[in-house]
Protein backbone atom coordinates (compact mmCIF):
# COMPACT_ATOMS: atom_id res chain seq x y z
CA UNK A 1 0.00 0.00 0.00
CA UNK A 2 2.63 2.67 1.00
CA UNK A 3 4.45 2.14 -2.12
CA UNK A 4 1.65 4.10 -3.91
CA UNK A 5 1.28 6.27 -1.03
CA UNK A 6 1.91 9.54 -2.94
CA UNK A 7 -1.09 8.92 -5.04
CA UNK A 8 -3.28 7.46 -2.37
CA UNK A 9 -2.89 10.45 -0.52
CA UNK A 10 -4.12 12.93 -2.88
CA UNK A 11 -7.40 10.74 -3.14
CA UNK A 12 -7.52 10.45 0.60
CA UNK A 13 -7.58 14.13 0.54
CA UNK A 14 -9.91 14.59 -2.30
CA UNK A 15 -12.12 12.09 -0.88
CA UNK A 16 -11.78 10.10 -4.07
CA UNK A 17 -13.42 6.35 -3.41
CA UNK A 18 -10.88 3.34 -4.74
CA UNK A 19 -10.44 0.16 -4.69
CA UNK A 20 -7.04 -1.01 -3.01
CA UNK A 21 -5.37 -4.33 -4.05
CA UNK A 22 -2.70 -5.56 -1.88
CA UNK A 23 -0.73 -8.63 -2.24
CA UNK A 24 -1.01 -10.43 0.68
CA UNK A 25 0.55 -13.60 0.36
CA UNK A 26 3.66 -14.82 -1.47
CA UNK A 27 4.50 -18.82 -2.71
CA UNK A 28 7.92 -19.06 -4.51
CA UNK A 29 8.97 -16.76 -7.16
CA UNK A 30 7.20 -13.73 -7.27
CA UNK A 31 8.05 -10.58 -9.13
CA UNK A 32 7.24 -8.01 -6.05
CA UNK A 33 6.74 -8.83 -2.07
CA UNK A 34 4.05 -8.36 0.10
CA UNK A 35 2.26 -5.54 0.57
CA UNK A 36 2.75 -4.12 -2.39
CA UNK A 37 -0.38 -2.71 -3.91
CA UNK A 38 -2.03 -1.24 -6.98
CA UNK A 39 -5.64 0.72 -6.92
CA UNK A 40 -8.24 2.30 -8.90
CA UNK A 41 -10.24 4.74 -8.71
CA UNK A 42 -13.87 5.33 -9.78
CA UNK A 43 -12.97 7.11 -13.00
CA UNK A 44 -10.80 4.05 -14.19
CA UNK A 45 -7.38 5.74 -13.13
CA UNK A 46 -5.17 2.98 -12.10
CA UNK A 47 -1.70 3.52 -10.15
CA UNK A 48 0.66 0.66 -9.12
CA UNK A 49 1.71 -2.78 -9.93
CA UNK A 50 2.03 -6.07 -8.21
CA UNK A 51 3.05 -8.57 -10.57
CA UNK A 52 5.08 -6.32 -12.84
CA UNK A 53 2.78 -6.21 -15.45
CA UNK A 54 1.71 -10.37 -16.13
CA UNK A 55 -1.82 -10.11 -14.14
CA UNK A 56 -3.04 -6.19 -13.73
CA UNK A 57 -5.42 -6.57 -16.03
CA UNK A 58 -7.27 -9.05 -14.25
CA UNK A 59 -6.84 -7.58 -10.94
CA UNK A 60 -8.24 -3.88 -12.82
CA UNK A 61 -11.48 -5.92 -13.59
CA UNK A 62 -11.83 -7.36 -10.28
CA UNK A 63 -11.07 -3.54 -8.65
CA UNK A 64 -13.55 -2.12 -11.01
CA UNK A 65 -16.12 -4.86 -10.02
CA UNK A 66 -15.37 -4.71 -6.32
CA UNK A 67 -16.26 -0.78 -6.59
CA UNK A 68 -19.18 -1.47 -8.20
CA UNK A 69 -20.72 -3.94 -5.91
CA UNK A 70 -20.73 -2.21 -2.97
CA UNK A 71 -17.55 -2.61 -1.29
CA UNK A 72 -17.23 -6.55 -0.23
CA UNK A 73 -13.72 -7.55 -0.52
CA UNK A 74 -12.68 -9.97 -2.99
CA UNK A 75 -10.13 -12.34 -3.02
CA UNK A 76 -7.73 -14.14 -5.47
CA UNK A 77 -5.24 -16.27 -6.29
CA UNK A 78 -2.76 -16.00 -9.50
CA UNK A 79 -0.27 -18.73 -10.39
CA UNK A 80 1.58 -20.07 -13.18
CA UNK A 81 -1.14 -22.64 -15.28
CA UNK A 82 1.48 -25.65 -17.24
CA UNK A 83 -2.44 -26.57 -18.83
CA UNK A 84 -2.02 -22.76 -20.90
CA UNK A 85 0.77 -20.73 -20.86
CA UNK A 86 -1.41 -18.10 -22.49
CA UNK A 87 -3.77 -18.25 -18.38
CA UNK A 88 -4.00 -14.93 -16.89
CA UNK A 89 -1.11 -16.16 -14.40
CA UNK A 90 2.60 -15.46 -13.23
CA UNK A 91 5.17 -16.45 -15.73
CA UNK A 92 7.97 -16.48 -12.76
CA UNK A 93 6.13 -19.73 -11.39
CA UNK A 94 5.29 -18.94 -8.44
CA UNK A 95 1.93 -17.82 -6.74
CA UNK A 96 0.30 -14.89 -5.11
CA UNK A 97 -3.27 -14.66 -3.38
CA UNK A 98 -4.42 -10.46 -3.75
CA UNK A 99 -6.70 -9.09 -1.53
CA UNK A 100 -9.25 -6.26 -3.19
CA UNK A 101 -11.11 -4.38 -1.19
CA UNK A 102 -12.93 -0.72 -1.41
CA UNK A 103 -11.44 2.20 0.08
CA UNK A 104 -13.72 5.60 1.48
CA UNK A 105 -11.67 7.57 2.44
CA UNK A 106 -14.66 9.65 4.08
CA UNK A 107 -14.93 6.59 6.10
CA UNK A 108 -11.23 6.19 7.25
CA UNK A 109 -9.83 9.89 8.24
CA UNK A 110 -7.01 7.70 9.49
CA UNK A 111 -5.78 6.86 6.54
CA UNK A 112 -5.24 10.22 5.09
CA UNK A 113 -2.46 11.11 8.44
CA UNK A 114 -0.95 8.18 7.91
CA UNK A 115 -0.42 8.46 4.34
CA UNK A 116 0.57 12.33 5.17
CA UNK A 117 3.15 10.94 7.37
CA UNK A 118 4.52 8.68 4.86
CA UNK A 119 4.89 11.56 2.04
CA UNK A 120 6.44 13.68 4.15
CA UNK A 121 8.75 11.17 5.28
CA UNK A 122 7.89 10.30 8.77
CA UNK A 123 7.85 6.60 10.37
CA UNK A 124 4.46 5.10 9.88
CA UNK A 125 2.64 2.18 9.76
CA UNK A 126 -0.80 0.33 8.28
CA UNK A 127 -2.33 -2.86 10.00
CA UNK A 128 -4.71 -4.29 7.34
CA UNK A 129 -6.84 -6.81 8.31
CA UNK A 130 -6.16 -9.77 5.49
CA UNK A 131 -8.11 -13.15 7.16
CA UNK A 132 -10.32 -13.07 9.59
CA UNK A 133 -14.25 -12.74 10.15
CA UNK A 134 -16.00 -11.55 6.72
CA UNK A 135 -16.98 -8.86 8.91
CA UNK A 136 -13.33 -7.29 9.33
CA UNK A 137 -11.69 -8.22 6.53
CA UNK A 138 -10.05 -5.12 4.74
CA UNK A 139 -10.29 -3.04 8.09
CA UNK A 140 -7.22 -0.93 8.93
CA UNK A 141 -5.81 0.52 12.36
CA UNK A 142 -2.95 2.69 11.81
CA UNK A 143 0.07 3.84 14.23
CA UNK A 144 2.23 7.10 13.54
CA UNK A 145 6.21 7.17 14.22
CA UNK A 146 5.88 7.83 17.85
CA UNK A 147 3.82 4.59 18.48
CA UNK A 148 2.26 6.50 21.40
CA UNK A 149 -1.48 6.42 20.00
CA UNK A 150 -3.44 4.55 17.38
CA UNK A 151 -6.33 5.30 14.89
CA UNK A 152 -9.18 3.68 13.01
CA UNK A 153 -10.55 0.23 14.59
CA UNK A 154 -10.19 -3.77 13.27
CA UNK A 155 -12.96 -4.72 15.85
CA UNK A 156 -13.03 -4.51 19.63
CA UNK A 157 -11.18 -2.20 21.73
CA UNK A 158 -9.22 -5.42 23.16
CA UNK A 159 -8.75 -6.74 19.24
CA UNK A 160 -7.29 -2.88 18.22
CA UNK A 161 -5.14 -2.90 21.46
CA UNK A 162 -3.46 -6.87 20.00
CA UNK A 163 -3.24 -5.20 16.55
CA UNK A 164 -1.45 -1.47 17.35
CA UNK A 165 0.56 -3.94 19.49
CA UNK A 166 1.56 -5.83 16.55
CA UNK A 167 2.23 -2.74 14.35
CA UNK A 168 4.28 -0.85 16.58
CA UNK A 169 6.45 -4.17 17.08
CA UNK A 170 7.33 -4.02 13.48
CA UNK A 171 7.38 -0.33 13.08
CA UNK A 172 10.11 -0.45 15.35
CA UNK A 173 11.83 -2.96 13.26
CA UNK A 174 11.06 -1.50 9.75
CA UNK A 175 9.71 -4.33 8.06
CA UNK A 176 6.57 -4.73 6.05
CA UNK A 177 5.38 -8.82 7.16
CA UNK A 178 2.22 -10.66 7.97
CA UNK A 179 1.23 -11.71 11.36
CA UNK A 180 -1.34 -13.33 13.20
CA UNK A 181 -3.25 -11.95 16.19
CA UNK A 182 -5.56 -13.55 18.16
CA UNK A 183 -6.95 -16.82 18.93
CA UNK A 184 -7.19 -16.84 21.80
CA UNK A 185 -8.82 -15.30 25.71
CA UNK A 186 -6.80 -12.82 26.21
CA UNK A 187 -5.55 -10.68 23.52
CA UNK A 188 -8.75 -11.33 21.25
CA UNK A 189 -11.01 -14.07 20.66
CA UNK A 190 -11.17 -13.64 16.65
CA UNK A 191 -8.05 -15.36 15.00
CA UNK A 192 -7.11 -12.47 12.45
CA UNK A 193 -4.55 -12.69 10.05
CA UNK A 194 -2.78 -8.88 9.66
CA UNK A 195 -0.65 -7.80 7.04
CA UNK A 196 1.20 -4.70 8.45
CA UNK A 197 2.62 -1.91 6.16
CA UNK A 198 5.67 0.27 7.81
CA UNK A 199 7.56 2.46 6.11
CA UNK A 200 10.19 3.30 8.28
CA UNK A 201 14.34 2.95 8.14
CA UNK A 202 15.67 -0.10 10.39
CA UNK A 203 16.34 0.91 14.02
CA UNK A 204 20.11 1.92 14.25
CA UNK A 205 22.16 -0.18 17.02
CA UNK A 206 25.48 2.00 17.84
CA UNK A 207 28.24 -0.32 19.37
CA UNK A 208 31.35 1.39 20.80
CA UNK A 209 34.75 -0.68 21.19
CA UNK A 210 35.82 -2.69 18.78
CA UNK A 211 36.19 -5.96 21.21
CA UNK A 212 35.04 -9.74 20.98
CA UNK A 213 31.55 -8.87 22.80
CA UNK A 214 31.11 -6.38 19.85
CA UNK A 215 31.46 -8.63 17.30
CA UNK A 216 29.24 -11.00 18.94
CA UNK A 217 26.45 -8.18 19.91
CA UNK A 218 26.67 -7.05 16.24
CA UNK A 219 25.46 -10.93 15.00
CA UNK A 220 23.03 -10.50 17.45
CA UNK A 221 21.46 -7.07 16.62
CA UNK A 222 21.66 -8.05 12.96
CA UNK A 223 19.36 -10.87 13.44
CA UNK A 224 17.05 -8.48 15.47
CA UNK A 225 16.65 -6.33 12.53
CA UNK A 226 19.06 -3.65 13.27
CA UNK A 227 21.20 -1.20 10.78
CA UNK A 228 24.37 -1.87 13.19
CA UNK A 229 27.51 0.30 13.17
CA UNK A 230 30.86 -0.33 15.30
CA UNK A 231 33.06 2.55 15.63
CA UNK A 232 36.11 2.57 17.28
CA UNK A 233 39.16 5.07 17.30
CA UNK A 234 41.57 2.17 16.38
CA UNK A 235 42.08 1.51 13.97
CA UNK A 236 44.09 -2.09 14.03
CA UNK A 237 40.91 -3.14 15.61
CA UNK A 238 38.04 -1.67 13.88
CA UNK A 239 37.83 -3.37 10.53
CA UNK A 240 34.96 -4.75 8.21
CA UNK A 241 37.06 -8.14 8.61
CA UNK A 242 36.18 -8.50 12.15
CA UNK A 243 32.73 -7.58 11.95
CA UNK A 244 30.94 -9.38 8.90
CA UNK A 245 27.75 -8.76 10.76
CA UNK A 246 27.81 -4.74 10.90
CA UNK A 247 26.23 -2.73 8.12
CA UNK A 248 29.63 -0.12 9.33
CA UNK A 249 32.83 0.24 11.13
CA UNK A 250 33.66 3.21 11.73
CA UNK A 251 37.59 4.29 13.15
CA UNK A 252 36.61 7.32 15.11
CA UNK A 253 36.64 8.67 18.37
CA UNK A 254 33.34 7.39 19.76
CA UNK A 255 31.86 10.89 21.26
CA UNK A 256 33.01 12.53 18.20
CA UNK A 257 30.68 9.93 15.79
CA UNK A 258 27.83 10.17 18.01
CA UNK A 259 28.20 13.55 17.73
CA UNK A 260 27.81 13.58 13.95
CA UNK A 261 25.13 10.71 13.50
CA UNK A 262 21.53 10.35 12.99
CA UNK A 263 19.74 8.83 16.25
CA UNK A 264 16.02 8.27 17.51
CA UNK A 265 14.08 6.81 20.00
CA UNK A 266 14.36 3.27 18.08
CA UNK A 267 18.53 3.83 18.51
CA UNK A 268 20.28 1.16 20.86
CA UNK A 269 23.82 2.84 22.02
CA UNK A 270 25.71 0.34 23.22
CA UNK A 271 29.01 1.08 25.17
CA UNK A 272 31.48 -1.72 25.24
CA UNK A 273 35.18 0.44 25.23
CA UNK A 274 35.31 -0.51 28.92
CA UNK A 275 37.84 2.77 29.08
CA UNK A 276 37.22 5.77 30.73
CA UNK A 277 38.81 8.03 28.05
CA UNK A 278 36.20 6.90 25.64
CA UNK A 279 33.48 6.15 28.42
CA UNK A 280 32.79 9.58 29.98
CA UNK A 281 32.92 12.05 26.52
CA UNK A 282 30.44 9.57 24.75
CA UNK A 283 28.29 8.70 27.79
CA UNK A 284 27.59 12.27 28.59
CA UNK A 285 26.94 13.37 25.27
CA UNK A 286 24.75 10.06 24.72
CA UNK A 287 23.07 10.59 27.71
CA UNK A 288 21.65 14.00 26.03
CA UNK A 289 20.37 12.57 23.20
CA UNK A 290 16.55 11.02 22.25
CA UNK A 291 17.96 7.91 22.16
CA UNK A 292 16.15 4.55 23.26
CA UNK A 293 18.56 2.77 24.98
CA UNK A 294 21.84 3.70 26.69
CA UNK A 295 23.85 0.88 28.46
CA UNK A 296 27.47 0.28 29.07
CA UNK A 297 29.84 -2.61 29.81
CA UNK A 298 31.67 -3.09 33.00
CA UNK A 299 31.71 -4.49 36.91
CA UNK A 300 29.67 -2.84 39.41
CA UNK A 301 32.94 -1.03 40.61
CA UNK A 302 33.61 0.38 37.12
CA UNK A 303 30.14 1.51 37.11
CA UNK A 304 30.25 3.36 40.55
CA UNK A 305 33.60 5.29 38.99
CA UNK A 306 31.85 5.49 36.12
CA UNK A 307 28.49 7.14 37.83
CA UNK A 308 31.09 9.76 39.65
CA UNK A 309 32.82 10.71 36.75
CA UNK A 310 30.01 11.59 34.63
CA UNK A 311 28.49 13.35 37.87
CA UNK A 312 31.93 15.52 38.14
CA UNK A 313 31.40 16.62 34.42
CA UNK A 314 27.81 17.97 35.08
CA UNK A 315 25.96 15.02 34.21
CA UNK A 316 22.52 15.35 36.34
CA UNK A 317 21.34 12.25 38.33
CA UNK A 318 17.73 12.31 35.81
CA UNK A 319 20.27 11.78 33.22
CA UNK A 320 22.23 9.01 35.12
CA UNK A 321 18.77 7.16 35.52
CA UNK A 322 18.85 5.90 31.99
CA UNK A 323 22.29 4.83 31.77
CA UNK A 324 21.69 0.62 31.96
CA UNK A 325 24.59 -0.19 33.64
CA UNK A 326 26.66 -2.96 33.68
CA UNK A 327 25.23 -3.43 30.75
CA UNK A 328 22.36 -6.41 29.77
CA UNK A 329 20.28 -8.80 32.13
CA UNK A 330 21.32 -11.23 34.81
CA UNK A 331 21.77 -14.54 32.05
CA UNK A 332 25.05 -15.62 34.33
CA UNK A 333 26.40 -14.91 30.96
CA UNK A 334 30.31 -15.67 30.24
CA UNK A 335 31.02 -16.15 26.93
CA UNK A 336 30.80 -12.95 24.40
CA UNK A 337 27.82 -15.06 22.52
CA UNK A 338 25.96 -15.57 25.85
CA UNK A 339 26.58 -11.78 26.56
CA UNK A 340 24.93 -10.26 23.74
CA UNK A 341 22.18 -12.56 24.34
CA UNK A 342 21.75 -10.80 27.31
CA UNK A 343 22.53 -7.26 26.18
CA UNK A 344 19.89 -7.83 23.40
CA UNK A 345 17.36 -9.31 25.86
CA UNK A 346 17.55 -6.34 28.23
CA UNK A 347 17.20 -3.90 24.83
CA UNK A 348 13.77 -5.70 24.06
CA UNK A 349 12.29 -5.97 27.42
CA UNK A 350 13.37 -2.31 28.08
CA UNK A 351 11.67 -1.69 24.89
CA UNK A 352 8.36 -3.26 25.43
CA UNK A 353 8.33 -2.25 28.90
CA UNK A 354 9.04 -5.96 29.77
CA UNK A 355 10.03 -7.48 33.33
CA UNK A 356 12.62 -9.65 32.69
CA UNK A 357 11.57 -12.17 34.79
CA UNK A 358 11.18 -15.78 33.77
CA UNK A 359 7.79 -16.37 32.69
CA UNK A 360 7.07 -19.34 34.96
CA UNK A 361 7.27 -16.38 37.77
CA UNK A 362 4.51 -14.55 36.04
CA UNK A 363 0.88 -14.53 35.35
CA UNK A 364 -1.44 -13.66 33.04
CA UNK A 365 -1.04 -13.73 29.01
CA UNK A 366 2.44 -13.74 28.10
CA UNK A 367 1.34 -11.58 24.78
CA UNK A 368 0.86 -8.30 26.81
CA UNK A 369 -0.35 -5.35 24.01
CA UNK A 370 2.68 -2.58 23.96
CA UNK A 371 1.52 0.06 26.30
CA UNK A 372 0.48 2.91 24.44
CA UNK A 373 2.68 5.40 25.83
CA UNK A 374 6.05 3.64 24.83
CA UNK A 375 7.48 6.07 23.02
CA UNK A 376 6.56 9.24 25.26
CA UNK A 377 8.22 6.88 28.37
CA UNK A 378 11.46 6.60 26.47
CA UNK A 379 11.68 10.12 26.03
CA UNK A 380 10.47 11.31 29.54
CA UNK A 381 13.87 10.99 30.20
CA UNK A 382 15.33 12.93 28.13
Amino acid sequence: MLNIADTLYDWCREARPFALATVIQVSGSAPLPVGTALAVDADGAVVGSISGGCVEGSVYELCQQVLTDGGTPARARFGYSDDDAFAVGLTCGGEIDVLVQRVDPADRSHLTDVLDAVVQGRPAAVAQIVDGPEALLGRTLTVLGDGSAYDGTVGSEREDRAVAAQARALLRTGRTARTEVGGDADTCPEKLSVLVHTHAPRPRMLIFGATDFAAALSQAGSFLGYRVTVCDARPTFATPARFPYADEVVVDWPHRYLADTEVDARTAVCVLTHDAKFDIPLLRLALDLPVGYIGAMGSRRTHDHRMEALREVGVHEDRLARLRSPIGLDLGAHTPEETALSITAEIIAHANHGTGLPLTRGTGPIHRPIPSALASALLTAV
